[in-house]
């Protein structure tokens, strides 16, 4: 049984990476979820992590402000590193949309604050619909937990300077890319069929007017592509949370100096 009074130091640092991991973490940092119940599901969960650890002592002075930075950097690194992965998600969406026609039509996204593109919006929201189906959800929360096995509690400091851990984000922006690619590429190249097409018609049939035919028969081949390849789609958005889990542990293993 842990005594919670000489325990308050390593609690509250505990408590710091949690929500540290909730302000940037895919499905938790959304503006949807209150943030009193953001915290409140940190200190809950910090609360529950300290009594299933071995705790060291802390002594309140300078060295333990720097561990607060610390473990607050931590939080936000990984989980900014999770919302990278799957932010390719939007950037597919955006590519689509670029083709359809629909990159004028940007939407605010209730989650973020932010403008996204119709049919990102729409995939992201598959995406975290299928996240929570297959329990990835819980798979985060568990990197939250075993986070501590890579980046102990009193490690000091953070490597920022390590080459290998820059190159190892740089990868993970890059595969952010990759990925979207591999999602848009089947409906893009189709649509960049029919623009070879309607450039022919265009050349052959000059009196029929391309740029009005062109873009309601854009949005149906685009959505009849995606209906076919919407099985697809989610086989690659299913590898894309394994990559997301993969990338978070890598990058543990380097912040804790693996």
């Amino acid at each position: 049984m842990v005594d919670l009074i000489p325990a308050f130091p390593a609690f509250l640092l505990v408590f710091v990476r949690v929500t540290s991991f909730f302000l940037m973490m895919p499905l938790f940092s959304y503006r949807s979820i209150p943030t009193v119940a953001k915290i409140g599901l940190g200190f809950f969960m910090a609360l529950t992590m300290i009594f299933t650890m071995d705790i060291p002592s802390f002594e309140i002075d300078q060295t333990y402000y720097l561990l607060i930075i610390k473990e607050a950097l931590v939080g936000l690194m990984i989980g900014f590193i999770a919302y990278l992965i799957l932010s390719a998600i939007q950037i597919a969406g955006g590519f689509i949309d670029f083709q359809m026609g629909f990159a004028i039509a940007n939407v605010i996204d209730p989650q973020t604050g932010a403008q996204s593109p119709l049919m990102g919006q729409y995939l992201y929201t598959i995406g975290l619909f299928f996240l929570l189906t297959v329990n990835g959800h819980h798979l985060m929360l568990d990197g939250v937990f075993y986070s501590y096995q890579f980046i102990p509690l009193d490690q000091p400091w953070i490597s920022f300077g390590n080459e290998n851990m820059i190159e190892y984000v740089i990868k993970a922006f890059n595969s952010m890319f990759v990925i979207a690619f591999q999602m848009s590429i089947p409906v893009v190249g189709s649509l960049f069929m029919v623009d070879i097409a309607l450039g022919i018609v265009a050349r052959t049939v000059p009196q029929l007017n391309v740029f009005v035919v062109g873009l309601p028969l854009k949005i149906g081949v685009s959505f009849l592509v995606l209906i076919a390849v919407m099985s697809i789609m989610m086989l690659v958005i299913s590898q894309l949370f394994e990559t997301m889990l993969i990338t978070m542990r890598g990058l543990m293993d380097l912040i804790g100096g693996a």
